[in-house]
């Protein structure tokens, strides 16, 4: 029983020292690695082992790309693996990129990778390019009548512009500007409905895909809108602006007349005030006449019919 027992024990050690050694030494991804054309030794499997590299990894990319007739180094892989590459990835974009006769090699694929873009991607729009639906472009024709326009953009991506080279955001931002200035140039909007082409060729003629990523090979114009008449609108502001500025004009005249007719009145008030006081004065004056004879009887009864004469005009006239 004893002896079964450490049969078992030792058994089971043999069963974990073969797990771990086949995990240090890799010696059946070395063997599918040597039937599959690819030249690696066992030792740099191990090393693998020790950078934190899973050789299983760089394996099956030298398989992928031997097989398909490339020559790769596995120290390349290995760096770009530890740079935190996609080494699948550039792998299948090398393959795709010779199998479509594009000049990229491991260089440029690796470094196209590690900034940030999908280098399989970026092979695959140069082999079948792209086509990029612009936003609403809303432009001004010189006769002041709105157009909104939409266009198809036909790109290809630039393999030697994609490090560096701006994106889609900068190439739809530059279609979008040639159009407005294409339409904003043209006399009268009915000739860019009759020609929409001709926004085309003037767009293509700006060499808009400079310093980006893509080359642009054809700029259709999908639709176009007819808008608002600006030119109409800005002549309504324009003319509720005069109306605003003459009403306001207007009512600082008839202030300035307001307070004019105020003054008017406080000194016809003073004035009245001023014959009031003057006509109390007039009895006084009268009874001096009478009494000293300078003025008679007859006299005195004239002047009041001349005042009744007066207030019954006045009565009458108002």
């Amino acid at each position: 029983m004893e002896s079964l027992t450490a049969l078992v024990i030792w058994i089971a050690i043999g069963i974990v020292g073969l797990i771990v050694f086949l995990w240090f030494f890799p010696v059946t991804l070395w063997f599918q690695a040597l039937i599959s054309g690819v030249r690696i030794s066992l030792i740099q499997l191990v090393l693998m082992r020790w950078r934190k590299v899973p050789p299983g990894t760089i394996v099956m990319a030298m398989v992928t790309g031997t097989k398909a007739g490339l020559k790769l180094d596995p120290n390349a892989l290995e760096a770009h693996y530890l740079a935190k590459g996609n080494v699948p990835g550039v792998v299948n974009a090398l393959i795709s990129a010779d199998k479509a006769n594009i000049n990229l090699d491991f260089k440029m694929a690796a470094a196209i990778d590690l900034a940030g873009r999908d280098v399989f991607e970026a092979v695959q729009m140069s082999v079948n390019p792209k086509v990029i639906n612009t936003p609403p472009v809303t432009a001004v024709a010189k006769d002041g009548i709105q157009l909104i326009a939409k266009a198809r953009v036909t790109v290809r991506a630039n393999i030697k512009q994609l490090v560096g080279g701006a994106g889609e955001e900068t190439v739809l931002a530059r279609v979008g500007e040639g159009i407005v200035s294409s339409i904003g140039s043209a006399e009268s909007h009915k000739q860019v409905l009759e020609n929409p082409d001709s926004i085309s060729k003037v767009v293509l003629q700006k060499g808009l895909d400079a310093g980006t990523a893509f080359e642009i090979l054809s700029i259709d114009i999908a639709d176009i809108d007819i808008g608002k008449n600006i030119g109409a609108v800005l002549q309504i502001d324009q003319a509720n602006a005069d109306k605003n500025i003459a009403q306001a004009r207007a009512e600082e005249k008839r202030a300035m007349a307001v307070a004019l007719e105020q003054e008017m009145k406080a000194k016809a008030q003073e004035a009245r005030a001023k014959v009031i006081e003057a006509e109390k004065e007039i009895p006084l004056a009268m009874a001096e006449a009478l009494k000293s004879g300078n003025l008679g009887v007859m006299d005195y009864y004239k002047i009041k019919n001349i005042q009744a004469d007066t207030q019954m005009r006045e009565n009458i006239g108002q």
